[in-house]
């Protein structure tokens, strides 16, 4: 589905390499964690992948699906099949939700949006809400999925969705991410800090300092992951809570 070989990213404002000779490989149809502490490069390969910073790139080479995309415009990747959920909804206060996901739809909008709302499990009454602060969290993590599904991509990189969210919001957001893969026959790149995402992952990848530490299947990463980090008694921990 995607390779990312040797990708080098170079901060020309302050002369500092952001990315170090990167390498990321998605499956098709896998849910994909990249894994590593703020600061680690995360960020900025997912916005390499979907072009936002393709200026900055300086050597390397991002594949997808058998096509060298690496120096092609934003919505030439969109119209391949690639999408990016920030971190941080779209805030477009005031405007219908309706509206703001009708933005997203290719073609038979009605019958899709149906469907996503259904996958959802969002009713129909809150596409008559306005996006404001009267909006949960959830609901507006769910909208932004909406905005997203709506698409219809072959590859969603969504930027730490469970961020912010407390244990039984982001427990039901990986149910929805399991749910969304399977109905889209889609890959999903899942940016996040925990532990739990192993749940539903297939493999991962560990970033530090902008260098590809390691990738493999979602445990080993995550051990790492842990040891690096000074928090395995966490880890194990979560882990022991899980099996019980």
């Amino acid at each position: 589905m995607l390779k990312v070989t040797n990708l080098t990213v170079f901060n020309k404002s302050d002369k500092k390499i952001i990315l170090d000779q990167a390498n990321l490989e998605i499956k098709e149809n896998e849910i994909h964690c990249l894994l590593g502490k703020n600061g680690s490069g995360k960020t900025t390969l997912a916005y390499a992948l979907m072009g936002i910073n393709a200026d900055l790139i300086q050597s390397g080479q991002i594949n997808f699906q058998n096509k060298v995309i690496t120096k092609k415009k934003i919505y030439e990747r969109a119209n391949l099949g690639l999408t990016l959920a920030f971190q941080e909804p779209a805030r477009f206060e005031g405007l219908l939700v309706k509206d703001f996901l009708s933005i997203s739809s290719k073609i038979n909008f009605k019958k899709n949006l149906k469907k996503t709302l259904e996958l959802l499990d969002l009713n129909s009454e809150i596409l008559n809400r306005k996006i404001d602060e009267k909006l949960s969290g959830g609901e507006r993590k769910r909208i932004e999925l909406a905005s997203v599904i709506l698409m219809r991509p072959k590859l969603m990189i969504l930027d730490e969705p469970d961020a912010s969210l407390d244990i039984i919001v982001y427990n039901e957001l990986y149910d929805l991410l399991l749910k969304i893969k399977n109905e889209l026959k889609c890959s999903i790149l899942l940016i996040t800090h925990r532990e739990e995402a192993g749940l539903i992952a297939d493999r991962a990848t560990l970033m530090e300092k902008g260098k590809t530490i390691i990738n493999g299947k979602f445990r080993a990463v995550m051990m790492e992951y842990c040891k690096r980090s000074k928090t395995k008694k966490k880890c194990m921990a979560g882990r022991k809570a899980r099996n019980k």
